[in-house]
């Protein structure tokens, strides 16, 4: 049994304080993301770090990399203790086997309608993030690719996801997570309390009344 067998999953991603982090938490949250890549919602090494030891063992932590070198992804997972690893760009051999070694789950972001959302062969990862052609825009996108390209992994939902529209997109396509950044915050990297517990909450609903209907 890995963290990935839940019956769903709900992650709060580009978390940059320790008490939005536990905000999100405290509201149920699956997992948070602390984001390496360049983003308004960057963080340090040594932020991640802080963060992801303060919440170790009360949720999943997810180390978020876009585009950033293997070297780099390789220093930051043997530095931070994290359950998950999410890598939008390039994925190459030697960095999976590194993750592997590390006892790493993978999440390989796919953005929709690029050639890697139709051709990435998802057997090397143990879960798809499918999310919108610029990652951390906000923007929201139809989703209906979905339903021309089927996955054998778990499928998260991402791009332009708040509190309002969540539960649709969990009512309308087979997805087992959602994630959303920007659509819970009151400005880039600052999370709206209100709204993120709003969204965790019409998210936990909309995947409990999917499972007894």
């Amino acid at each position: 049994m890995t963290e990935l067998d839940a019956p769903f999953f709900i992650k709060i991603c580009g978390v940059t304080t320790l008490g939005d982090a536990n905000a999100a938490i405290d509201a149920g949250a699956s997992a948070v993301g602390l984001i390496l890549a360049t983003s308004p919602r960057q963080l340090s090494l040594d932020r991640a770090l802080a963060i992801a030891e303060a919440t170790n063992g009360r949720t999943l932590r997810t180390l978020v990399f876009h585009d950033n070198s293997d070297d780099f992804i390789r220093n930051a997972v043997d530095l931070i203790d994290a359950e998950l690893i999410q890598i939008h760009g390039p994925l190459s051999d030697a960095l999976l086997a590194h993750l592997r070694d590390r006892h790493r789950l993978v999440i390989k972001a796919l953005s929709i309608a690029s050639d890697e959302f139709y051709d990435f062969a998802e057997d090397r990862v143990d879960a798809v993030l499918v999310d919108g052609a610029t990652p951390g825009s906000g923007l929201s996108h139809s989703w209906e690719e979905l339903s021309e390209r089927s996955f054998d992994v778990p499928i998260i939902a991402a791009g332009g996801l708040n509190e309002t529209n969540v539960a649709q997109v969990i009512d309308t396509f087979s997805v087992w997570g959602v994630d959303s950044a920007s659509g819970v915050e009151s400005s880039p990297g600052i999370k709206d309390r209100g709204r993120l517990h709003d969204f965790i909450e019409n998210a936990r609903g909309a995947f409990l009344e999917r499972a007894t209907s």
